[in-house]
């Protein structure tokens, strides 16, 4: 009995000791992550301050923001000479830094922290990340019509990636960190903590684990403390609004989203189309963002609001009587035109701002449209900007939910909210149906990681089937006799040879019950099959997995460009690779700690 007594307690302790350890590995996880959203997003938010504040005085001290042209609207020439000059020049400035100092040789933004977030290839180095910032501030200085918010969702994304090395501690760390800083700089620029963590996992994160949910709410939570609590950043602008008088203008508001969607679909193909329009002048690429800012500064002469992001515009916007219907829709014409030319011609710098300001241009002028023609009673022309602005922004970023939060982080006000929801809903349907998720998503897919079809899909067709090759098979030479062939296999009981000449060629497989009933003399040239499935370098594990359906043999031979054979992947392998990926992605996206 005693002995039992003994076994019993010792068997007990030994499962206690197993699960005591779990927890203090949670516990240390937990802490571990609560600190990487502390520290990271305190970096973050010191980051974005510190640009936002150099991108102000930049523009104060060259003459482009509203402030400082007021100062010197007595000096007409000077003025005129900083509008015309003063973007060319940073344009060239930019180009050079692009061409020179950045690997990618183009400017870095949400797309690539998507892409770095997503997958494990290796980010950009420090050095194009710090030099594309770089950039970005002297684009956005000079008066270049791109947007900051783009540039600081990189450079969250730049300093969460600097923890991301720590990953071997703790699994996927590297993509929480990198949502940690993006949150952090959307909370501290839009005074929004709870948009930015939505939108570090609605955009970058594409997934809602608590694991990490969690160092990302710490993160925005820190970004918002900093900003509001120990600098005291002003809010973008403030709104007085009482509130949707009358239920039939939710109906507008829907229409508006429709339009906005078409609108919005036009601003981002434009862009795409400039940018394809640049790669075909003959013109150097550091030479085309100086060119973008020469038309930029004839364009400011008369239309002067189109310079930078126009966050003075973008309050006037919500003020009644501020612009007249034309001068409303030649702003936005213009702004559209300026900022397609800008980021289409190498500019570095976002599309969030100018898409925020042709929104709440469009808005303004939808409302005023319905005033004038429409003969029903409304609310003001308060809730249609606020409604353009983000039926706009929404299909650009590819974030409903995002926009619909800053609305109500930034004005309070919950009739405001469900008005702006409406139009997103709607917005977000028509553009989705139209162009697509968001531009991030179409650039993305141009750079063949397709998130459309869902993340399992776009990872996957991210990762090279050649990772899974292996040079263990059988190769004969094409003049090789099958009596060859059935000793060699026989020797390492394979059913199946590839043929290689001796250049290294690849001449097709030849599978053992073929050559059953043939001369043992006959050369295996005669009985190769070259029409199965083959792979290169190219191949996905994606398309892999979809050109293997009908595959019947033992491996698929990988052949390089020059037609040389580099290797086999075997069909367990291309399984394999598959189902360790999607476990991968399952894991992470339920991950509790």
């Amino acid at each position: 009995m005693a002995v039992g007594a003994r076994g019993r307690e010792a068997t007990s302790q030994e499962s206690v000791e197993p699960a005591a350890g779990t927890v203090r590995a949670s516990v240390g996880r937990i802490v571990l992550m609560s600190l990487v959203g502390l520290g990271v997003g305190a970096a973050a938010a010191l980051a974005a301050i510190a640009f936002v504040d150099a991108l102000v005085w930049l523009n104060d001290a060259l003459l482009v923001s509203a402030y400082a042209r007021v100062q010197y609207e007595g000096q007409a020439l000077l003025l005129g000479a900083a509008t015309l000059l003063v973007p060319a020049f940073g344009g060239l400035l930019v180009g050079l830094i692009v061409t020179r100092l950045i690997a990618e040789k183009r400017g870095l933004g949400p797309p690539d922290a998507i892409l770095v977030a997503q997958t494990r290839q290796p980010a950009p180095s420090l050095k194009s990340g710090l030099a594309s910032t770089l950039a970005a501030l002297l684009s956005l200085g000079c008066g270049a019509s791109v947007g900051q918010y783009g540039p600081l969702v990189y450079l969250g994304t730049l300093i969460g990636g600097l923890v991301g090395g720590l990953e071997r501690h703790v699994r996927d760390l590297r993509a929480i960190a990198i949502a940690c800083g993006v949150a952090a700089a959307i909370a501290t620029a839009f005074n929004a903590p709870i948009a930015g963590l939505v939108f570090a996992h609605e955009v970058i994160l594409r997934h809602y684990s608590l694991r990490a949910f969690a160092p990302v709410a710490v993160a925005a939570a820190t970004g918002h403390v900093m900003a509001n609590v120990v600098f005291e950043r002003p809010a973008l602008f403030l709104v007085e609004f009482g509130g949707v008088a009358h239920g039939h203008e939710f109906v507008l508001f829907a229409v508006q989203g429709v339009l906005s969607a078409f609108l919005a679909a036009g601003f981002m193909a434009l862009i795409l189309a400039a940018g394809r329009l640049a790669g075909r002048l003959p013109l150097p690429a550091a030479l085309r963002p100086a060119l973008a800012g020469l038309v930029l500064g004839a364009v400011a002469l008369q239309v002067p609001e189109v310079l930078g992001i126009g966050k003075e515009t973008l309050r006037f916007a919500t003020i009644d009587g501020a612009f007249t219907m034309p001068e409303l829709a030649l702003l936005v014409a213009a702004k559209i035109a300026v900022t397609a030319l800008c980021v289409g011609f190498g500019f570095v710098g976002g599309v969030f701002s100018p898409a925020l300001l042709i929104g709440i241009l469009a808005g303004a002028l939808f409302g005023l449209g319905v005033a004038e023609f429409v003969p029903v009673a409304q609310s003001g022309m308060v809730p249609y900007a606020i409604c353009g602005m983000m039926a706009m922004t929404s299909p650009v970023i590819g974030a409903p939910l995002t926009t619909i939060l800053i609305v109500f982080e930034l004005t309070r006000n919950y009739d405001l909210t469900i008005a702006a929801m409406v139009a997103v809903v709607f917005s977000n349907l028509v553009a989705y149906r139209v162009f697509g998720r968001s531009l991030f998503d179409v650039q993305l897919r141009n750079r063949r990681f397709d998130l459309s079809f869902g993340r399992d899909k776009a990872i996957l067709g991210h990762r090279p089937v050649q990772a899974y090759m292996t040079d263990d098979f059988v190769a004969l030479a094409p003049d090789d006799t099958v009596d060859a062939l059935r000793r060699r296999l026989k020797a390492v009981g394979r059913a199946e040879a590839v043929l290689v000449d001796a250049t290294g060629r690849y001449g097709g497989l030849v599978a053992l019950h073929a050559a059953m009933d043939q001369p043992g003399e006959t050369p295996l040239s005669t009985l190769a099959r070259t029409g199965g499935v083959v792979f290169d370098e190219e191949t996905t594990l994606w398309e892999a997995m979809t050109r293997m359906r009908d595959f019947i043999g033992e491996a698929v031979p990988l052949v390089g460009a020059d037609g040389r054979l580099l290797g086999v992947v075997p069909e367990g392998a291309v399984i394999g690779g598959y189902m360790e990926a999607v476990h991968d992605l399952r894991r992470e996206e339920n991950a509790a700690a």
